[in-house]
């Protein structure tokens, strides 16, 4: 009896913190928008196009996410994700307003995934086309 309650109370565990897990990790489809829509409405090439996460390896991505550093150093990769600068933009991208109450912290997991995944060497290689 005290086993099956002990492999039952596993399992109602396991099965409830199964989503704690999976977010830990960032959830990819809300990063792709976000960076679709707020990113890569800044970021073009010489020639108009979006510049995708395939541009760049993983560590290439986790480097730069890392060192924090965005527009050749001036700005914070963070405040890009930021509430402050989704606020700031809302009333002109519908993205940043969607997620104008997003935890900042748990926006760029989300952004960091959706990078990851579709890096040069990630997952799924994706263009923002």
């Amino acid at each position: 009896m005290k086993l099956r309650n002990a492999l039952l109370s596993a399992v109602i565990f396991g099965l409830a913190a199964a989503p704690l897990v999976a977010r830990a990790e960032g959830d990819w489809k809300k990063g792709r928008i976000y960076f679709r829509m707020v990113c890569t409405a800044c970021h073009t090439d010489k020639a108009g196009a979006a510049i995708p996460p395939v541009g760049r390896t993983k560590a290439e991505w986790k480097a730069y996410l890392t060192a924090d550093k965005h527009a050749k150093g001036k700005d914070s990769v963070k405040y890009y994700v930021s509430q402050k600068y989704r606020e700031s933009i809302a009333d002109s991208n519908k993205a940043a307003a969607k997620f104008v109450s997003e935890p900042d912290a748990q926006l760029m997991e989300d952004v960091a995934a959706f990078i990851m995944r579709s890096a040069k060497d990630g997952e799924v290689p994706a263009s923002c086309n």
